[in-house]
């Protein structure tokens, strides 16, 4: 897993269980599925880094590269970008499409977090 800023990871299909999966035991991690090419996914990376500062304490951001992970975005029902999904205890629980607000990603991880 690379770190490509202080609090956001990138993650692929080989380190895709532990990096997210294991890690969702221990806090929820929220995974943007992305594309270099997506204005949206563009504009939504600076609002993941401000939740990143945030909730460094409680959730994990990592970043999928889909055109690279093709397959690990197929097996997690993405269809648009960007897609976030929220992972919680080893299974993803909640998912948001399109670009988001801060406001709305924090909603999301209240929601999932006091589920």
């Amino acid at each position: 897993m690379n770190t490509t800023h202080s609090n956001v990871f990138t993650a692929t299909e080989a380190d895709f269980e532990q990096s997210v999966v294991e890690a969702s035991r221990d806090r929820l991690v929220l995974v943007d599925f992305w594309a270099q090419w997506c204005g949206p996914c563009k504009a939504l990376a600076p609002i993941l880094e401000q939740v990143a500062e945030s909730r460094a304490d409680s959730v994990k951001i990592v970043k999928v590269d889909v055109d690279a992970e093709a397959r690990l975005a197929q097996n997690n029902g993405v269809r648009a970008m960007p897609t976030l999904v929220i992972f919680r205890d080893g299974r993803a629980v909640s998912q948001l499409v399109g670009l988001q607000s801060a406001d709305a990603i924090g909603q999301a991880l209240d929601a999932v977090a006091n589920a």
